[in-house]
Parts: structure tokens; sequence; C-alpha cells
């Protein structure tokens, strides 16, 4: 193989490589803008949003018209939110048990013991 082939086939490795980059880069570019735009317009949605009425502020914890504002967590006090996680699992418990022992009786099956709370 003459000397001219070699420099031939690298010259052919290079601009291959060099292409394969330049896709790959406008490939990532585009994503990348589209990514951008997509993020453009959550900003813009979420810049849109009316604040809280005064009375969700001011209304009691646990009542239905009234939730605490989203994010309020993160400043009350670990007490607080320990019991509202007790007793948001214990009503879930409770109302699982409601639905079970229903079910049951629309079935005609016999009822559990613990889920007829005579405990």
């Amino acid at each position: 193989m003459p000397w001219w082939s070699w420099i031939l086939l690298w010259v052919a490795l290079v601009a291959v490589s060099l292409l394969f980059y330049g896709v790959l880069g406008v490939r990532l570019f585009r994503k990348f803008m589209a990514t951008v735009k997509d993020l453009g317009a959550a900003g813009g949605k979420l810049g849109h949003l009316a604040p809280l009425p005064e009375a969700a502020r001011t209304a009691v914890p646990g009542s239905a018209e009234g939730r605490a504002p989203a994010g309020s967590a993160v400043f009350a006090s670990p007490a607080d939110m320990r019991h509202d996680y007790e007793a948001s699992k214990s009503s879930r418990r409770e109302e699982r048990r409601l639905r079970r022992v229903q079910r049951k009786k629309d079935r005609g099956q016999p009822q559990a013991l613990a889920d007829l709370d005579f405990t």
C-alpha cells in the first residue's frame, strides 16, 4: 500500500469523526434549547399563579376549606408535623377498615373481630 493511501485513510477517519461530533453537538444543542423553552413555559405558568386568599391563610388547619399553604410544613414544629402525620395515618387506617367491613358485608363473608372494633 503506497504512503499516500495512509494519509487518505487518516483524513477520511478524522473527517468522519468530526462529522459525527458535529451531529452530536447539533442534537445536544437542540435538546438543550427545547429544555430551556419548556422551563420558560413552566416559569411563565408559575409566575401567573394568584396568591392564596386571606381566608385560606388564617383558616384552622385540618378543616376541609382551610388547608395550610404549600410549603408551610418547612417552618412548622416537628411535634406538630408528627401529630398531623399520625392523625392522617390513623384516619386512613380507619377508612380502610370501614371499606373492608362494608365489602365483606356486601359479599356475605364473615367479619374479623378486629374489623368490628370489639377491642
